[in-house]
């Protein structure tokens, strides 16, 4: 529960971290491309070796597990950006946290773990709640689509990790997050050529700092996943961040809560007490 715990509080400061970068700087995917960076220096030295390649069996499936998830993180981050444009930033923020299903349901069904009936109830709450916080704006001309798409590429993105939890070598776990995050790196800095968007020194310094929350967010979560049970690890994960990032906002940017997102935030602590009986 403590690794549950530190990943929900990495991603929290993601959030913030960004939050504050917005001041400073506007270019998206250099910034990324530089967040990519510090994960991939991180996953080298906390792998305990400087080799991109160690010998090992599991490998050949390692890598191909985190290519699969690198370039679905990217490609998450470009739909996301595409559906905010069409659809607005409500629903399309909706829809990302909404992706918790898919992780959920795939452990459930493909895994075959068995949530409790209060646990079933903790879920089916933590959805409410994600639906009531982000609710109240609806996008005109909002594509049905491109937010199902987004919700079923981010949750297969958490899926991943699952999945590696199950079939891959825990001795290869920062190798796994050094190809899912290198996958990345590089797709990004094509991008970045192609659209021929230069890297400043704010952008670099942001970037870094987003990087570091970000690869202790992907390394708890896997720890996470090899003590806890994936359907009580990814809602507890996605609703958790949001009462982190609630408060933080609240207590440190001055921003003022509704009546909606009082009654959604206690909601869902009673779905994060649900979710851990």
């Amino acid at each position: 529960m403590l690794y549950l715990i530190l990943a929900i509080v990495a991603s929290m400061l993601i959030s913030i971290v960004m939050r504050l970068s917005e001041n400073y700087s506007r270019n998206n995917l250099p910034k990324l491309a530089v967040n990519y960076v510090m994960c991939c220096l991180l996953s080298l030295v906390f792998s305990g070796t400087t080799t991109f390649f160690p010998a090992h069996e599991g490998l050949p499936l390692t890598l191909l597990l985190g290519v699969i998830c690198g370039v679905l993180y990217l490609v998450n981050f470009l739909l996301l950006q595409w559906n905010i444009q069409r659809n607005g930033v409500v629903l399309s923020s909706t829809f990302m946290k909404l992706g918790v299903l898919v992780p959920t349901l795939f452990s459930i069904v493909v895994f075959g773990e068995t949530p409790k009936a209060v646990q079933i109830a903790g879920i089916f709450l933590a959805l409410a709640a994600i639906v009531l916080m982000q609710g109240g704006t609806t996008a005109r001309g909002a594509s049905t689509l491109g937010l199902l798409t987004l919700l079923v590429l981010g949750g297969s993105a958490d899926c991943m990790s699952k999945i590696y939890e199950e079939i891959g070598s825990p001795d290869l776990q920062n190798q796994f997050l050094l190809y899912t995050f290198g996958t990345a790196l590089l797709l990004c800095v094509v991008l970045c050529l192609y659209k021929k968007q230069k890297l400043s020194f704010q952008d670099c310094l942001w970037g870094l700092g987003i990087g570091i929350p970000n690869y202790f967010s992907a390394r708890f979560l896997l720890l996470s996943l090899e003590t806890v049970p994936a359907v009580i690890v990814f809602p507890s994960f996605s609703v958790g961040t949001i009462v982190l990032v609630t408060l933080v906002g609240m207590l440190c940017f001055k921003e003022r809560l509704t009546t909606r997102k009082w009654i959604t935030l206690g909601i869902i602590l009673g779905a994060l007490v649900l979710l851990n009986l």
